[in-house]
């Protein structure tokens, strides 16, 4: 894993607990039901009715609404063009998913996190503004990525199996002017720490630092260990 790669989706969390969620297909159930559990409010969309259905009978979301999203209008009157942070989960219907992002930042939404099913799929998100495209292999990314979106600290997190993680985070307040030994993050959260970015820089990492080094807060680093440990770190 390059510490150069991992991506920012610091700008992408909403201030509030509202998401829209557009495509209900596994990947858009999946990011619905870890926004859901998570305790926020979720808007869900697509142009199946049944899968809208579903969603609603699974509670999955607080509201779903068939529309079709390719249409300005239809995402203005259904009032997904007011919230913060839109993702875009029609990876399978390439034209659907591009027209429906360049809608959604035509309309003034702040942050749109896309599903993209290749490559080329990925670039012509970015071309009509998507701030943050995925490539998403498995269930388990879209739950990881609802909570890069959600966690106040944690930046982005590489799932290593279910109960352990490679994360990036902020440094938090608690942690500032504290050494890597004061901290003891193995013994009290079960983490490792590898890197660290004390200018927030993600090119400009240091490997392995020095254990007497001391961390700034709002500064970088990037951990592995247990979910656990990373959920009850001081945020």
């Amino acid at each position: 894993m390059n510490l150069s790669s991992l991506t920012f989706l610091r700008k992408m969390r909403s201030p509030n607990r509202q998401f829209a969620v557009i495509g209900l297909g596994r990947f858009g159930r999946a990011v619905c039901t870890t926004l859901h559990n998570l305790g926020y409010e979720v808007l869900a969309a697509d142009t199946d009715e049944r899968r809208v259905s579903e969603a609603l009978t699974d509670q999955i979301a607080a509201h779903a609404v068939q529309l079709d999203t390719t249409q300005p209008s239809a995402l203005k009157e259904s009032g997904i063009t007011e919230f913060d942070t839109v993702i875009v989960a029609i990876g399978n219907y390439v034209e659907e998913s591009i027209i429906t992002t360049l809608n959604l930042k035509e309309a003034g939404v702040k942050h749109v996190v896309a599903k993209a099913s290749s490559e080329i799929h990925g670039k012509l998100l970015d071309r009509v503004g998507a701030d943050h495209v995925v490539f998403p292999r498995a269930r388990n990314r879209a739950a990881n990525m609802a909570r890069s979106l959600t966690s106040p600290g944690i930046l982005d997190r590489f799932e290593i199996d279910p109960n352990h993680s490679i994360a990036e985070v902020i440094v938090p307040q608690a942690f500032d002017q504290k050494t890597i030994i004061d901290l003891d993050l193995r013994n009290r959260y079960n983490l490792t720490l590898l890197a660290i970015s004390q200018d927030n820089q993600p090119d400009q990492f240091e490997i392995n630092p020095s254990p007497v080094t001391r961390l700034k807060a709002g500064g970088l680093m990037v951990v592995i260990g247990s979910n656990q440990g990373l959920e009850r770190l001081p945020m």
